[in-house]
């Protein structure tokens, strides 16, 4: 959003945010409002305490404007809810983080012991003085969310979670307001506002991970759909006579390229002798993981190379059906399986371009998310402060 878009109030806090300490005039100039209602609007909130005056600026050849800046004990908590971990951190209101942390976790567990973790991770860190007082909680699940409601729906991954007021619960706990989305949205939104995809108006944010999802940015807005499962891209179905998926279907993409999914080809592979590296691996640890297949593709094993190729053309084709129906800028890659490198991102292209036509990929970056891991609780925070501000995105 532009800042000559949506209430002032909102736009004010925003561009504090994103620019930090400003001189009146600078508001005003850049906000493009009369001066006396900019006024009105700073005295609020002052009153609030979500800012604050930080000295005179820099003259501009009359008398010296004051300078505007949020509040430095302003605080947003990021919690990033995954299939196997939970990532949490306390930024400050120009989502700069204050304090982090990552506890590993099963999110088949169930919401109570879920959020009773979350609440214990915020918790610790309000004992060691992270935070006074929480402005917002913003939070990402893996699964399809109600955006309006503040609740997961139906979550394939998430048993017991169907419906459970999440939000409310985190709300009445940290006496904030709080809003919850789907992990893949969250990452987009923090891969937009801090990553490679900075500003791009058009983008796909593809998680590839325990599970497979889509973000999807239309003209620089969240598209969720209307019941908010838009971008479930790891529920199309991509092989007829492939293994049925945790959502009851058959051959989806997930069920065949999603983390339980390679590990379970990873393993089978190992057991088969087919692959030397991994049959190494299961000897030594019991157990396979992706993380294996990367390294054993780094060292050449083929069966390895295959996996992760086979994984990338089932992605690519699925890719290449929405690059001809929504014509994006961009399209990014992350979540865990995204750390099986360029074989899969290079699988990835090539599927894409080749499958697509010329005029929708002729300028058309697919590349690796640039924040990682940490894409989720940026966009977590994100969605946080622009709650607290008045304008959830």
């Amino acid at each position: 959003m532009s800042d000559t878009e949506g209430p002032t109030r909102t736009r004010l806090l925003r561009l504090l945010r994103d620019r930090g300490a400003l001189s009146r005039a600078e508001l005003a100039d850049r906000l493009q409002v009369p001066r006396p209602r900019l006024l009105t609007d700073l005295d609020g909130l002052l009153a609030t305490g979500l800012i604050q005056e930080a000295g005179p600026a820099a003259s501009r050849g009359g008398r010296r404007s004051t300078l505007v800046e949020l509040n430095p004990t302003l605080r947003f908590a990021a919690v990033d809810l995954g299939a196997s971990s939970i990532d949490v951190e306390i930024t400050d209101g120009r989502l700069e983080p204050v304090a982090a942390a990552t506890m590993v976790s099963d999110i088949r567990s169930g919401p109570k012991e879920i959020l009773h973790q979350v609440n214990e991770m915020l918790g610790k860190f309000h004992t060691e003085g992270a935070f006074e007082r929480l402005a917002a909680v913003g939070i990402g699940v893996p699964g399809p969310v109600s955006f309006r409601d503040g609740v997961p729906v139906s979550p394939p991954i998430m048993p017991g979670w169907d419906r459970y007021p999440v939000r409310d619960l985190i709300a009445r706990e940290h006496g904030c307001p709080v809003v919850v989305d789907n992990d893949v949205n969250i990452m987009s939104i923090g891969e937009r506002y801090g990553g490679v995809a900075d500003s791009v108006d058009n983008l796909l944010f593809v998680k590839i991970g325990t599970g497979i999802g889509c973000g999807i940015y239309l003209n620089g807005e969240v598209y969720r759909g209307t019941d908010g499962s838009a971008g479930d891209i790891g529920h199309i179905q991509v092989d007829s006579h492939g293994p049925v998926c945790s959502c009851g279907n058959v051959g989806c993409l997930e069920a065949l390229f999603g983390g339980a999914a390679l590990a379970r080809d990873a393993l089978a592979a190992a057991k088969a002798g087919t692959s030397p590296s991994l049959a190494e691996r299961l000897s030594a640890n019991r157990t396979v993981t992706a993380k294996d297949v990367a390294d054993g593709a780094a060292e050449g094993d083929v069966t390895c190379i295959r996996l992760i190729r086979d994984g990338g053309r089932r992605v690519g084709g699925v890719l290449a059906g929405l690059v001809s129906f929504i014509n994006p800028s961009m399209i990014v890659i992350g979540g865990g399986l995204a750390g099986l490198g360029h074989i899969l991102l290079a699988e990835i292209r090539s599927v894409v371009y080749r499958r697509s036509l010329p005029l929708a990929t002729g300028n058309l970056p697919v590349v690796l998310s640039e924040l990682g891991t940490r894409a989720g609780v940026v966009g977590a925070a994100v969605l946080a402060s622009e709650i607290a501000y008045g304008q959830p995105s």
